[in-house]
């Protein structure tokens, strides 16, 4: 029996074969888009999860209460780690590592930089890597071990065997010894490195910090055993902390668990609002939106061909067909539709993927060999064909046998209400994605074009060593000196980012209970000038000795500590003293889409960190790299001259919500484009139902233009109505959406205007292509039968 439907459905599909076409066209872009943003979300919700211990592993952070302001902190004390080994029975492991960054490794002549992370012993234990060579029992127990990534290996050793060999690190000229080789991270790891190495606890500026409770700059992790109150590990560490720190009451730490890493990594005010996870589910709905609307396509033109399929229906049930038979009938074509838009979409996404892979900035795949695959491909395959197949079926077989067979079955409104109500819903989708979009660009330019209060065109920024330290002073002189740098300096961060953040200082007349935090930053003389940061009072570092006690304020450190006349004052940090010499304008090192944080600039003439530069003007960067990369090689031999501009780091700031932007763009064109798919199909379909209707009034006199009208004024009010539903319900989510920025835009009531013009053109316009075919073909050809 169920033979006998599939082969029917599949007589009539090829039976219609324009119908056919259309729907398969549309369900197939709709699966392709599916299946791509399915990819990418399976990319991101997958974060980790290889790691055996999943589900037991944890980061330990902190939320810190500055004058009510809360910053939610991922930096900790270097000693916490081993504190807490001992300190609860529900702690396994716990982890102390570095933040990643990169160090120069020699092996004989081959130099490279290589991103490294310096890990606590249990490193291992706590994370699973896929170990190619080597121990993981053993693999850093020795302080001058070191383990290699695959790529790491092949990059310094070529194909010869690593284990053994040793490795230079340029930078402290020390010595280390390969153990073992893990395969390379995968990237949905939130740990991405080259190498993985042990901290020298006999080195004696380890040793110092291992007993130093204040200085935060470690990240801890700890494994909890199975089914651990996670309440109980939390108030150990809030206890072991105050214990040793006393003086840290405003902190509250706690365990964040690995699941929440990448998803959830947003906190606002000390609260978890979120993060990525918002995305994966805008695009999960978007994919199910895109191919809902190839669904609704299919339930438009499968209604709109009612009457062809009436007589067919009414003949059946007069030979005794039931309801549920022909039920079965109408859900066979749906599903073999879609079926064969499934395996052309797989065809598509292979052929696309590498185009995606690009635009997303990951290496997504389609692995057609799991048995996962065709058990999800299955259940998208029977739910889009019930879906799509669900209205018609029920419509076409509700069908009374007498009526159809007579030519008097349902007319009227009730015929067409529910396809307009179907086009209005297409229309609604349409309207509020291309809006959304265009807002969403909107509000990321305005976020772009925000004053930095700095310049960072033709800013360069060079990562200093030892070597430049020693020798800034004549590469100063000389890069000057070749008058295609006009200005350089040197700090102990870049202007693009803050490595320093602290309690406020203390100042005559500070409220007692007065709580604010800061960041800082180090600097040679010239940082203002070569930043081009306005200086709104006082004066810059001058190198004067007496600038060794002097501070700069910037604006928003001022308004925060209730300063009226800031020049003079005294500001205290323990036993150390400054005075403000100037106040400058607030800069955006951080987030741009929150407000500047004070910040407070101090004078150090060694500041190691950056040297940044900024070349003369009218000079391009391609005429003044290789000098200054001369400049740099002759002082700083031993190292790769590498380097950043600071409008490209900056730029780096909006790379999520720029990706989120063109994949949203992307999907809102290609479901604009369904859209006008299953427009042109029901168009053509109700020409061809009023083509002697046409006629007629041709023969009556009715214009071409009159015959254009008379078919698109029925579209033009089901625009109308969209445009009256989605205006306001988009203005209301997005007005929601801009609410989680400190700095928005307002949204402006031309962006709906123009967006409903948009829409009400290219519907008219697919419409109106249909229509001049009809009005303009001669009335004898539709009257010749009557």
């Amino acid at each position: 029996m169920l033979k006998n439907y599939f082969k029917t459905a599949w007589r009539n599909l090829i039976r219609n074969k324009g119908f056919a076409a259309i729907n398969l066209l549309g369900m197939t872009i709709g699966m392709t888009c599916t299946i791509l943003i399915l990819l990418w979300v399976r990319s991101e919700v997958s974060y980790d999860k290889f790691h055996e211990n999943y589900d037991d592993i944890y980061t330990v952070i902190a939320n810190r209460d500055f004058n009510n302001r809360v910053f939610t902190d991922y930096n900790m004390v270097l000693p916490l780690a081993s504190a807490l080994e001992n300190a609860s029975p529900q702690i396994k492991h716990a982890v102390v590592t570095t933040q990643g960054y990169d160090i120069t490794l020699r092996y004989n002549d081959v130099l490279l930089q290589q991103g490294s992370y310096t890990v606590s012993e249990h490193f291992f234990d706590l994370f699973s890597w896929n170990f190619l060579k080597g121990n993981p029992a053993t693999a850093i127990k020795d302080p001058s071990s070191v383990v290699l990534t695959q790529s790491a290996a092949k990059a310094i050793f070529g194909n010869a065997d690593p284990i053994g060999k040793t490795i230079t690190v340029v930078e402290e000229s020390r010595e280390l010894t390969i153990t073992a080789v893990v395969a390379d991270p995968p990237n949905n790891s939130s740990f991405q490195f080259d190498l993985i190495r042990p901290f020298n606890y006999s080195d004696a500026d380890v040793r110092r910090m291992m007993n130093n409770w204040n200085g935060s700059s470690w990240r801890v992790y700890v494994q909890a055993v199975p089914g651990a109150d996670m309440q109980q590990i939390d108030h150990a560490i809030n206890t072991i902390k105050k214990q040793h720190d006393p003086y840290d009451k405003g902190s509250t730490y706690f365990t964040f668990p690995m699941r929440k890493w990448r998803l959830y990594s947003e906190f606002r005010d000390g609260i978890n609002v979120g993060g990525m996870i918002e995305y994966v589910r805008l695009f999960t709905i978007i994919a199910a939106i895109i191919l809902m609307i190839a669904c609704v396509n299919f339930m438009n033109l499968s209604t709109a061909r009612s009457e062809k399929r009436a007589r067919e229906v009414g003949v059946r049930k007069t030979m005794g067909s039931g309801k549920t038979p022909l039920i079965l009938q109408f859900f066979c074509e749906s599903t073999i539709l879609v079926l064969i838009a499934f395996f052309l979409s797989i065809f598509m996404v292979y052929a696309l993927l590498p185009a995606f892979n690009t635009l997303v900035a990951k290496d997504l795949s389609l692995d057609i060999s799991q048995p996962y695959f065709w058990l999800g491909a299955l259940a998208i395959v029977l739910l889009t064909g019930i879906i799509a197949g669900s209205y018609p079926a029920l419509y076409l077989s509700s069908f009374n046998p007498v009526k159809v067979l007579k030519g008097t079955f349902l007319t009227g409104s009730n015929a067409v209400l529910p396809r307009h109500l179907l086009v209005v819903g297409q229309f609604v989708i349409s309207f509020l994605l291309i809006s959304a979009t265009i807002i969403v660009y909107q509000q990321l330019q305005y976020v772009k074009d925000r004053d930095m209060g700095y310049n960072p065109d033709n800013l360069v920024m060079i990562t200093s060593t030892d070597d430049t330290e020693k020798n800034f002073a004549v590469i100063k002189q000389e890069l000057i000196a070749s008058q295609l740098v006009q200005a350089v300096t040197r700090s102990s961060s870049p202007i693009t980012q803050v490595w320093w953040k602290s309690g406020a200082p203390d100042w005559n007349g500070k409220p007692a209970d007065f709580n604010l935090i800061v960041s800082g930053i180090r600097t040679d003389v010239d940082f203002t000038k070569t930043m081009g940061i306005n200086m709104l009072q006082g004066q810059d570092f001058s190198g004067m000795p007496s600038d060794s006690s002097a501070i700069l304020l910037n604006r928003s450190a001022v308004e925060a500590m209730g300063l009226k006349d800031p020049i003079g004052m005294e500001m205290r940090f323990g036993d150390e003293k400054y005075h403000v010499i100037g106040v400058t304008e607030d800069i955006i090192m951080e987030s741009p889409y929150q407000p500047v944080d004070p910040m407070l600039t101090f004078y150090n003439p060694n500041a190691t960190g950056v040297i940044s530069l900024r070349l003369a003007d009218g000079v391009q960067p391609q005429q003044a790299l290789p000098l200054i990369e001369s400049v740099f090689k002759k002082y700083n031999p031993a190292y790769p001259f590498n380097y950043q501009f600071a409008d490209e780091e900056f730029g780096n700031k909006f790379l999520t919500e720029e990706l989120i932007s063109k994949i949203t763009n992307l999907f809102a064109s290609l479901a604009i484009f369904i859209c006008c798919i299953g427009l042109a199909g029901l168009a053509s379909f109700m020409v061809e139902k009023r083509f002697k209707e046409i006629g007629i009034r041709k023969v009556l006199g009715a214009s071409v233009q009159q015959v254009i009208l008379l078919i698109s004024s029925q579209f033009m009010k089901l625009v109308l109505i969209a445009f009256a539903i989605a205006a306001p319900l988009t203005w209301w989510l997005m007005h929601n959406w801009l609410e989680n920025y400190t700095f928005h835009i307002e949204i402006s009531v031309w962006v709906f205007v123009i967006v409903g013009l948009v829409i009400l053109c290219i519907a008219l316009t697919v419409v109106s292509l249909n229509a001049v075919r009809a009005a303009t073909t001669n009335p004898v050809e539709s009257l010749r039968d009557e």
